[in-house]
């Protein structure tokens, strides 16, 4: 079984009453960081703790030297998840406004320390949760403190010195969520360089999902990365994108697809462009 695993709405309305149960609101806006607490705060899945990208799924930012959302400490985020209630056994439902991007960085930090069984995506988010005409509250959740005993596995990241050695390898698949403007370089609202990291082929994180906004089949996410691959091994995989967020979604999708985990470079184009000697580049 793969370790990316998806509920329907449906099927998580049916679970709630599961003592084992935990569901994390991951709902951020990038240009307004407070819009996820307040979106909770307004009305959010039963049970539903909330889980703020900036808050709890990063750490602080070192200007000049980390990207945007540099990955939290290992023990902060374990007691946040152990706040949350997050036992080692526990079966956790992750969700955001729709997309996933958020919901699969909490995915991804959750597989990182080691608890890769029992974690499921709500596939379509929110939007299909209301869509199926389901219940939201604005309750605040109660849950016994969890004993979630995280280990991270290092082998799931690549810092930004390793990558560049890597440059140039003809085994090399490296993997850009962002979208086709930004990688190009003609556009750049977040950063102060615009372009890519040469080598890279933009792997736009929203085509994982269908019209509908759910996540494509898995045999469509297999022929999608197996393209972008080509004859490179599986296993020479790396995935990237602004801060190291959206890049989760495509981790999250390969593992859809059957891919292996393979590494994130979790500082990804924010922390790359901190140093002028990192090289650049743009087009296509």
């Amino acid at each position: 079984m793969p370790i990316a695993q998806l509920l329907t709405a449906e099927q998580l309305g049916g679970r709630l009453d599961d003592p084992e149960l935990i569901i994390l609101d991951c709902r951020f806006a990038l240009e307004d960081p407070e819009y996820g607490a307040r979106s909770h705060a307004a009305g959010h899945i039963p049970g539903a703790h909330f889980a703020d990208l900036e808050k709890h799924l990063s750490g602080p930012l070192r200007k000049g030297f980390s990207g945007r959302h540099p990955l939290p400490s290992v023990e902060a985020f374990i007691s946040a998840a152990r706040g949350w209630g997050i036992n080692d056994d526990s079966t956790v439902v992750l969700y955001d406004d729709g997309p996933g991007a958020f919901a699969a960085r909490a995915w991804w930090l959750l597989a990182w320390l080691g608890k890769r069984d029992g974690v499921f995506l709500l596939d379509g988010g929110l939007k299909a949760w209301k869509e199926a005409d389901l219940p939201l509250t604005t309750a605040t959740p109660q849950s016994a403190p969890g004993q979630f005993d995280g280990k991270p596995d290092n082998e799931l990241l690549i810092n930004a010195e390793q990558l560049h050695l890597l440059l140039g390898d003809p085994d090399l698949t490296l993997l850009d969520a962002r979208a086709l403007p930004r990688f190009r370089g003609d556009v750049e609202p977040l950063d102060p360089v615009a372009g890519h990291i040469p080598g890279a082929q933009c792997a736009v994180f929203t085509d994982n999902l269908g019209p509908d906004g759910r996540f494509l089949p898995a045999g469509t996410l297999r022929q999608r990365f197996d393209t972008l691959r080509g004859e490179r091994p599986r296993e020479a995989l790396v995935a990237y994108c602004g801060s190291g967020v959206t890049a989760c979604h495509n981790l999250f999708a390969l593992s859809l697809a059957g891919y292996p985990l393979t590494p994130l470079y979790a500082g990804s184009w924010s922390e790359w462009i901190t140093d002028e000697q990192r090289p650049v580049a743009k087009g296509d």
